[in-house]
């Protein structure tokens, strides 16, 4: 192919573009499994590390509010599964949009730059907390390089939208408010299970059983 005929396909316009267009399918669903990868490790090791870690950090940076304190202990491996799960639904959804555009689609390209600046922030924790944090390690492997790989295929493709601060702001508030949604949909579920778990229903006997509420009891 020709260097004239290879700009042709990479600079289309227009969102509804197929996937032989733009880039291909490592740069699109690539971005889910780097999620994959990177909150495998959040998963792993978040409940447990912030249970251990908390009360120390509390003392060295007692400016912090302490609600952000509370939450980090409360959390709950049940509770921090679904909320992953949740985001795996968005993070999906982002990955198969950018499929369908060959990459163009601008909700793809925020969950990428949300994505990679969410490496940042991991970096910037850990070196804030002067050790590791969850998430740190998996950072500067996967996610940021990932980000700029797939950044720089879409920059070869044509499709790759100009960077401008605005879009860094969207790209954490995308970030951000998928994350804080899936977690209050995690918590509102996992205590609504745990509710039912420890309050059940009457079971299939009891309304023959005598003497009980609402029963006639036996003569």
């Amino acid at each position: 192919m020709s260097r004239c005929e290879t700009a042709v396909g990479g600079s289309g316009s227009g969102s509804g573009s197929g996937s032989g267009s733009g880039v291909g399918v490592g740069v699109t669903f690539g971005l889910l499994a780097a999620w994959a990868l990177h909150d495998a490790e959040e998963v792993a090791l978040v409940p447990r590390w912030a249970h251990a870690r908390v009360p120390e950090l509390r003392e060295r940076f007692p400016r912090v509010p302490g609600r952000i304190w509370r939450q980090l202990e409360s959390v709950d491996r049940r509770e921090f599964t679904a909320a992953v799960a949740g985001m795996g639904v968005v993070v999906a959804a982002a990955a198969a949009d950018g499929h369908r555009t060959g990459g163009r689609s601008a909700f793809y390209q925020a969950a990428l730059n949300g994505f990679g600046l969410h490496g940042l922030v991991h970096l910037a924790q850990a070196a804030a907390v002067r050790s590791y944090t969850p998430g740190s390690a998996t950072s500067p492997l996967v996610v940021i390089p990932f980000t700029l790989w797939a950044r720089g295929r879409l920059r070869d493709a044509g499709v790759l939208r100009p960077a401008r601060p605005r879009d860094a702001v969207r790209g954490l508030a995308l970030a951000a408010a998928a994350t804080a949604g899936t977690h209050m949909l995690a918590r509102r579920l996992v205590r609504k299970g745990r509710t039912g778990s420890a309050n059940p229903g009457p079971g299939i006997g009891d309304a023959a059983r005598p003497g009980r509420p609402g029963q006639p009891a036996r003569a």
